[in-house]
Parts: C-alpha cells; structure tokens; sequence
C-alpha cells in the first residue's frame, strides 16, 4: 500500500555503518541515518550485541511491570537535566508527542494547542493537528482549539530589520497577538521542534527559544520541544535547547534515542507529574515501559558517551557545512546552507534573487545523487520547498563526509547539464 514516499526502486538487503547494500550488493552511503534516525550508523556492534542479548532475556510486559533497563534508562534521562526528572517511555515520536499534549491538557485544564506553520509532530490525533507542513486536507476536522504561527526564517524573513536580517522578535510579538485575539482563554501549550526538519531545516534564532518560553509563561501554558531528530548529541550539544539556556516544561524524544529501533520518552518536572498524576492523567500502550527497547537507548547513552560523538557532531557538522558552502559558491542553484551540528539542509532555488524553489531541479540532483551511491532526502510537502535534508550518522567518518561532498558536486554538475 501507498502511504506516501514515492519507493526507491532497488530493494536494501543490508546495512553496516554508513551504508546501506541493495540486493546487488551495491554500497549507498546513508545521510539521512534512515528515518534521520540511526544515529551510530546502521548495525552498530553495541546495538547489535545488547539487543541479541536483551532478546533472550526480557523483551516485553504488561505496562504495569517495571524492569531494570526501564528503571535505569528513566533514571539516566532523568538525571540529565534539572527539572526533567519524570520520564514516560513509549515507542514513537508521534507517540511521545501524543502523550505530551494529553499531560499538557491535563495539567493547565486548558485545550487550545499552538505550533509552528511548517511543523511536523505525527499522525495520531493531537500529534497530527499540530502538524501544518502537510497531510491537513481531506482527513476531517483538527482538534479544537488548534492554532498555527509562522516560524522564524532568516532565508526568509516576513519582519526585517533596517539591514535586512530577520525580526524575529517583532514576528512573535506579532504572532502572539494574532493567537490571544483567536483564543478562547483555553491555551494549554506550545509545541515546537528547535529545528524544523520537514519545515526545511530551518533553525531557531538564538533567543527566540527564550522569548517563547517567556510568551507561554505569560498566559500560563507549557512549552514542549519536540527533540526527535535534534536530541542525543546531533547538533553538537546533548539537547539542541542547551545552546539557547532554556529547559522546556515537556520535552520528547524518539528517532536518535532508538538509532533507527522504535523507542520515544516524554521527559517533565517532578511537580507536573505529581499534579498530572493527581488529576488522574493516563496514557496507556501496548509497548508502554517496553524492556528491549529501553535497553537499546541506554546502549546508545553509552555509545554516544564513550566514542565522544556530540563534540564529533560538531566537529564532522563544520566539516559537512564548509564542504556544502564551498558547492554553493560554485553552483547558482544552492540558495542556501544552514542547520547545526550533523542535521543541515541545502536549499535549491532557480535563482538566488527571486530564492524560488525548484522541485524539478532538486529531483534532477536527488536521482543523479543515488545514481552515484549517495541516498539524499528531499521532501515533497508544501511547506519545505525544495531542501535537502542532510543527516549522516554521527560515527561517519571525515572519509565518508567527504565521498558524499564529491558525490554531492557530481550530481549538482549532473543536474545542471541534463
């Protein structure tokens, strides 16, 4: 069935490292770690041992039985970052988003939910109503009390200062006052990605975080970040929210905390919990609390830990992006490179003054790309353009960050001649 990627044809027999294998055998380097997900690569050793391991052990229970690697993942995330000590683990980041909303509305007794006009969050219920970059028509009505704002994009700034940068104080103010005059004095949260993958990659300012935080705290509603694909070390800091001094009310995780296995949390404060809790807040799973996941996460901590790979998100991140500005200053079609850390995006425009995206051009260098061995993802919604998204695992080595840069210029200069 059909559910929306148009499917690569050759089929993927195996995966080691950066690479994926088709059933001929041929090697794909992987930068988007899959489902921007696997984070030490495909088949890492300590992934594989700890879940051969766990598997012939404890894999599953009935969500009201706890276990050690439950307990002693939640007591790692926990222990993390003051004020996040209670932590939920479930299966999926839709999941976790989902569960975040629900503890939310339970919490302030309020309903109205605000997020980001190109985000994306999931496909369940208030999940996917707090999703706008794509798949809104033709599903029936949104949640109540669902409101969207414009994110800030310094590509492309709607306020701007006397030299041309983006006012993104200005542009929340002015969200802001849009919302108040829409809500019913029911706003129960905030929820936001601190970059906006499927919106484009588009990277928070610094401060802005702050000043959201402020907004909501003003109306008495809760900030939740969506850490997905920024959490676990892939920007250069553990918690992309660390860079700007901010810790949410509600934070969540899945992709990275799994590497590309099925594993999510919602991580709140010890107050939130004890009143969620007194209100009689539930969320109950199938895979709730889950053992053998909860022992792969704890493998990643330790992982990430011990072969020091947030500094080297940092360290390939600088590598990767002057490698893509260096293809820009010799390619017209690149309009732009930004991101943080490992998750960078590449805008294709058909010029750099008019920035208009060109899809067509962006297929052209998507196909000359894994023509070549190179898996690059462009995201056909609305609300992204034309952008890659570009997402190595954080173990890829300086070798491997530099055969995609070459593949990357080889099928630009493809794209360009067809």
């Amino acid at each position: 069935m059909r559910y929306g990627p148009v499917f690569e044809r050759r089929v993927i027999e195996r995966a080691e490292g950066s690479y994926v294998y088709d059933t001929a055998g041929k090697p794909i380097l992987d930068f988007t770690s899959g489902q921007m997900s696997a984070l030490l690569g495909h088949s890492h050793p300590e992934i594989v041992r700890t879940v051969q391991e766990q598997i012939g052990k404890l894999d599953h229970l009935f969500s009201g039985m706890l276990s050690k690697p439950v307990v002693d993942l939640c007591a790692r995330l926990g222990g993390m970052v003051p004020g996040l000590e209670k932590v939920m683990l479930l299966s999926t980041g839709g999941e976790s988003n989902e569960a975040a909303i629900r503890l939310a509305k339970c919490v302030t007794g309020k309903h109205e939910v605000v997020a980001f006009s190109k985000s994306w969050h999931g496909m369940t219920g208030a999940a996917a109503s707090a999703t706008y970059s794509a798949a809104r028509k033709g599903y029936g009505p949104a949640q109540v009390g669902s409101f969207a704002i414009p994110a800030p994009h310094a590509y492309r700034p709607r306020f701007t200062h006397a030299d041309g940068s983006l006012d993104w104080q200005t542009e929340l103010d002015d969200a802001f006052a849009l919302i108040d005059s829409q809500s019913t004095g029911s706003l129960a949260a905030f929820i936001a990605e601190p970059i906006l993958s499927s919106g484009g990659i588009i990277d928070l300012p610094e401060g802005y975080l702050a000043a959201l935080k402020k907004k909501c705290e003003e109306r008495e509603m809760l900030l939740i970040l969506d850490e997905a694909q920024t959490g676990v070390g892939r920007t250069g800091t553990m918690f992309a929210f660390e860079r700007d001094g901010v810790v949410p009310d509600i934070l969540t995780l899945s992709k990275t905390l799994g590497a590309g296995l099925p594993l999510s949390a919602v991580l709140t404060s010890t107050e939130i919990e004890e009143k969620a809790h007194e209100k009689g807040y539930i969320f109950l799973t199938t895979h709730v609390s889950d053992p053998l996941p909860a022992a792969v996460g704890l493998a990643v901590l330790d992982v990430v830990r011990n072969e020091g790979l947030i500094a080297r998100a940092t360290e390939a991140g600088t590598l990767l992006r002057e490698g893509m500005q260096a293809l820009q200053q010799r390619h017209d079609c690149i309009g732009d490179v930004r991101g943080r850390g490992l998750l960078l995006g590449l805008e294709i425009v058909t010029d750099r003054a008019s920035k208009t995206p060109d899809l067509e051009m962006g297929d052209r260098i998507a196909a000359a790309a894994m023509e070549r061995g190179l898996s690059m993802n462009i995201v056909k919604v609305p609300a992204m353009g034309a952008v890659f998204r570009i997402a190595p695992p954080l173990t890829a080595t300086d070798e491997e960050i530099g055969q995609g840069l070459e593949i990357m210029g080889d099928a630009l200069k493809a794209a360009e001649t067809a």
